[in-house]
């Protein structure tokens, strides 16, 4: 039985569906009234919900009645099967849903804040993991406290930079690879003072063979005071008497410069640093030989690892001026060290960076006041010496006595003037 109204069953115009058997071309699209049973007499009229996709309310399409039929929306006429939502496919709605299948739309603003907010978190927890783990490295030893008698302080920092020739933690192996000898104790190899100012930095060497006058000081371990006699000796002998206190007190009574802090390395950790940054490049002038250091150089522009690097520092019997000539190599090398690690290529790669600061800092000495800010400082001052930042000298002579480089009094005075007041060194080594 036909069930459409009066007996319908095409169109209101009398157009029947399926012509396609009578005509070659194909039926065209046009919009699909669908009836509605409760529209026939006798049927009583209800209304159903709207899917909600398909509510007037969210898609701004009203509801149209007529003759009992309801025109839904013209999206059929595209293709749009019933169900697919208001509005041309593939959009979203008001909530930011998918209008296909209900996929809530991407947020990239929020993904790319977690990230961000979560990169910042990995960081923060990493630097603070990092700065513990590296202090608890440092071996803070020194104690400047019993230094007496001391000068004022001048402006900007005064670093007394010291390079032993400890075997602490070296095998036999090792004290014969890297040429060390087996000699127990310590003594300084080499000893500089780095000023850290407002007008760049001084680097400035102090000749082991230095003669000066050990002052009255307190015995480190003792705690008893030994009253000064007027004695000279080369500086090195100081440190051997009684340690790093008593090397300050005498840099400081025969300089007249306040040092705040002292840094002190030996061979091994030196040696370690050199290779775990994978070697320094040098430009060695002249080439030279040492036995007893175990260098031999060419001419030239070179890499060199962690054993000749020590024997460069090390090499003095091949100068003719012996000690000074060996500063001005120590010089070089350790500003080329600073200047090579404090790039990039070694601080933002942890597989260097770890390295390098674990082996300094396994066999680096400081004063108890040092923090690693005070560390980092030193360090970038260094590097600023080659930089074009800073100066460096040696101690400035007049001459030798038995054995002893004698200071420039004049200079020495002049020199330490202008670092307590921070201004610009003009005092020069010759």
């Amino acid at each position: 039985m036909n069930e459409w109204p009066n007996g319908w069953s095409g169109d209101q115009n009398g157009n029947r569906y399926g012509r396609g058997s009578g005509s070659h071309e194909p039926e065209g699209a046009r919009a699909m009234p669908r009836v509605r049973r409760d529209a026939v007499p006798g049927h009583p009229r209800s209304e159903p919900p709207l899917p909600p996709q398909m509510s007037p309310r969210r898609s701004g399409v009203p509801s149209q009645q007529s003759q009992g039929y309801d025109d839904f929306d013209s999206g059929y006429n595209t293709g749009q099967v019933y169900g697919g939502g208001g509005g041309g496919g593939g959009g979203y709605d008001g909530d930011g849903r998918d209008g296909r299948g209900g996929r809530p739309r991407p947020r990239w603003g929020r993904r790319i804040k977690v990230t961000v907010l979560t990169l910042i978190a990995v960081l923060l927890v990493t630097s603070v993991a990092t700065y513990f783990w590296a202090d608890g490295k440092v071996r803070r030893e020194v104690d400047l406290s019993k230094v007496i008698d001391r000068p004022e302080t001048g402006d900007g920092t005064n670093y007394l930079i010291v390079g032993s020739d400890s075997r602490e933690g070296m095998s036999a192996e090792e004290k014969k690879k890297l040429h060390t000898g087996s000699a127990e104790g310590k003594r300084t190899d080499s000893m500089m003072i780095l000023h850290d100012g407002s007008n760049g930095p001084t680097l400035i060497s102090l000749p082991r063979d230095s003669d000066v006058e050990i002052p009255s000081f307190v015995g480190s371990d003792s705690g008893k005071k030994y009253p000064g006699t007027g004695r000279h000796t080369k500086l090195n002998a100081a440190y051997a008497e009684d340690g790093p206190e008593l090397l300050v007190r005498t840099v400081e009574f025969n300089t007249k410069l306040h040092i705040d802090h002292y840094v002190e390395i030996g061979f091994a950790g030196f040696a370690n640093i050199v290779d775990a940054i994978g070697g320094v490049e040098m430009n060695i002038p002249k080439a030279f030989k040492d036995k007893n250091a175990g260098a031999d150089f060419p001419a030239g522009k070179q890499t060199l690892n962690g054993q000749q690097a020590l024997a460069f520092v090390r090499t003095r019997h091949a100068f003719a001026g012996s000690d000074l000539d060996r500063t001005k190599n120590q010089q070089k090398f350790l500003a080329s060290l600073a200047s090579q690690t404090a790039t990039p290529a070694t601080i933002l790669n942890p597989f260097k960076l770890y390295p390098t600061m674990g082996a300094g800092l396994d066999t680096l000495i400081t004063d108890k006041d040092m923090s690693l800010f005070n560390l980092g400082q030193m360090f970038f001052a260094m590097k600023g010496v080659t930089g074009g930042e800073g100066k460096s000298m040696n101690m400035p002579t007049s001459g030798s006595s038995g054995g002893n480089l004698l200071w420039d009094k004049n200079k020495l005075q002049q020199l330490v003037q202008q670092l307590n007041n921070d201004e610009k060194v003009t005092v020069t080594s010759d």
